[in-house]
């Protein structure tokens, strides 16, 4: 196991170089000049060069590469051209708002899907099986906008249960009264994906032959779904959830965007917006490094949930 990890660890290392080089090659190729951007439509010809002579982009491409990976190894991002803020500390004062609400939303979509679906696997071939299955179709045709629209005319204007925006320094008030109605919401949108996907995982694995020796033995079939089943299924519901947990540090640029929650994926909106590069770019990397350790920690979960698979 630790030669496994440290092996992991060391392979992540060009391919996080790999993410840096082609983040700086396309900024520096694509993303127009910087000194312009900083300087605006009224800078002068020589206040764009002062620009351009203070952030370094005078230097050959090497140079400036150098001085991108000192930056990034420093933990130095510079400042938002638009706010002046360290980027740094951007991301961590941005970090709980997201956390508040994405972490929610995965456990709510999980512990809800997996169960769901267990059940409809058990009934499957049944009127229920497939009145859900036509619910969850529909429920997937429907846009996000409609479910954010609807939900906060509903539970907002006329019921009055959630404030439609809004966001605070307490951690309670915001889980008790800002973030209920973007995780309900949420949760809905997503469950009608997670049911059919988690649905056809346990169906594959009630057509395998241990299924079958289980039912020969004289097994009942609740116990031959929630101890059989269920635990050979857990590997490709690891991997879906896994895709998802990078999204947890992210955010959503929809709902933080229609609720005014102030997290990393409206901030990030705000930048392209605003064409705020040292944003945009610590943020790339960011999520790349977050990809590869998430795939990581699961790749080592599966270990853990069926202690069959071998680590290579």
């Amino acid at each position: 196991m630790a030669a496994y990890l440290i092996r992991r660890l060391w392979q992540m290392v060009p391919t996080l170089f790999g993410v840096v080089l082609l983040v700086f090659l396309l900024f520096k190729g694509f993303g127009g000049d910087p000194a312009e951007i900083l300087g605006g439509l009224n800078a002068t010809a020589e206040q764009v060069d002062a620009i351009r002579q203070q952030l370094g982009l005078n230097e050959p491409w090497w140079v400036q590469f150098g001085l991108y990976l000192k930056q990034i190894a420093t933990f130095d991002w510079g400042k938002s051209w638009a706010t002046g803020e360290p980027v740094a500390e951007l991301f961590s004062s941005r970090l709980p708002a997201t956390l508040t609400v994405m972490v929610p939303i995965l456990i709510l979509e999980t512990l809800l899907a997996i169960p769901f679906a267990l059940g409809i696997a058990y009934l499957r071939g049944s009127l229920t099986d497939r009145m859900v299955l036509i619910v969850t179709t529909v429920a997937l045709s429907i846009s996000f906008l409609v479910y954010v629209i609807v939900g906060q005319y509903l539970f907002a204007f006329k019921l009055g249960w959630f404030p439609v925006q809004g966001w605070s320094d307490s951690l309670a008030t915001n889980l008790l009264q800002y973030a209920p109605l973007p995780v309900l919401l949420a949760v809905a949108v997503s469950l009608a994906p997670q049911t059919r996907l988690y649905r056809s995982f346990f169906l594959d694995e009630i057509g395998q032959d241990y299924v079958r020796t289980a039912r020969a033995k004289g097994l009942a079939e609740p116990q031959i779904m929630g101890r059989h089943v269920m635990r050979n299924a857990m590997i490709p519901i690891l991997t879906n959830v896994a895709v998802g947990l990078p999204g947890i540090f992210v955010g959503s640029f929809l709902i933080e965007a229609f609720f005014s929650i102030p997290g990393l994926g409206r901030e990030v909106l705000l930048a392209v917006n605003r064409s705020d590069y040292p944003v945009i770019q610590a943020f790339a990397i960011y999520i790349a490094f977050i990809t590869m350790l998430v795939n990581l920690f699961t790749d080592l979960l599966y270990k853990w949930v069926d202690p069959r698979v071998v680590l290579k």
